[in-house]
């Protein structure tokens, strides 16, 4: 790709980047749509999500540590059973349609807690048990390393539904939570033989920018109940506008449902 090419993914990785990180996210999952719209295939769309995902979790961990809003105790139960399985699946390459059907459900599933609850005044908060908390990890973990997701879109949302913690600690506990996964389901990646693509320097750049910006905003200032229904709508929204942009006979190749999000990551994961 030229670098007139390369502008349009920097821009919107810049744009996702600030506003995931607002609320403690990386922005994986927008990373990936936004990479998969313009064409790219699932062998650099994986790896660069995740290292985007690295460094705008860093940023997010080290701006919301600033504010006060990181605890590694509430931390820990969490990120001790994601992290080995993680690995795993960073390790792991699903097979497109299987990869597909998974992307898909997990975006409208981070969508809809973030929809459907109603915006309330912050009340008192109760913590998980220890084994409800190590279960909670391991699932999203291993579910983060398959999909190149930093598990935190899973994580937050369950959180808030949950009222295990206020909504900037949650915010906190995902950052540091999506690096440890990220980091870790990327040196699997390694393991299996792939490489960072092409660009992803720049790529890296426009991320690390935009988190600055989103997560000094967000442990700061901006309104989470507002951020959180937005990050829904845009989830929700890919999931299902339908796909209007022609397609090409390869692109379609293991395309299996109807809605937009499996369509395109059919046409990234087919090569």
């Amino acid at each position: 790709m030229t670098i007139a090419q390369v502008l349009p993914i920097l821009l919107a990785i810049f744009i996702i980047s600030t506003i995931y990180a607002s609320v403690g996210q990386a922005g994986a999952s927008g990373f990936i749509a936004v990479m998969a719209l313009f064409g790219l295939a699932a062998t650099v769309i994986k790896p660069t999500a995740l290292i985007l995902n690295v460094l705008v979790s860093l940023v997010v961990m080290w701006q919301f540590r600033r504010a006060g809003f990181l605890s590694w105790k509430k931390l820990w139960p969490f990120a001790i059973t994601s992290v080995p399985l993680a690995f795993i699946g960073g390790y792991v390459t699903l097979a497109s349609n299987i990869f597909n059907g998974v992307l898909g459900s997990l975006l409208l599933i981070a969508s809809l807690p973030l929809l459907l609850r109603h915006p309330q005044p912050e009340q008192g908060s109760t913590p998980p048990s220890i084994p409800l908390a190590l279960l909670t990890g391991s699932v999203i973990g291993l579910l983060s390393g398959l999909t190149g997701m930093g598990g935190g879109i899973l994580l937050a949302p369950m959180l808030i539904y949950c009222r295990w913690y206020d909504a900037r600690t949650i915010a906190g506990i995902s950052g540091a939570f999506i690096f440890l996964n990220s980091i870790v389901a990327l040196l699997g990646l390694f393991f299996a033989g792939q490489r960072l693509p092409m660009h992803w320097v720049l790529y890296a750049l426009a991320a690390v920018s935009g988190g600055f910006i989103g997560a000094r905003l967000g442990s700061r200032y901006i309104s989470v109940p507002v951020i959180h229904r937005l990050l829904g709508a845009i989830l929700l929204l890919g999931y299902l506008t339908p796909k209007t942009k022609h397609v090409t006979k390869r692109s379609l190749r293991g395309a299996t449902t109807g809605s937009y999000i499996t369509r395109l990551y059919g046409r990234c994961s087919c090569q």
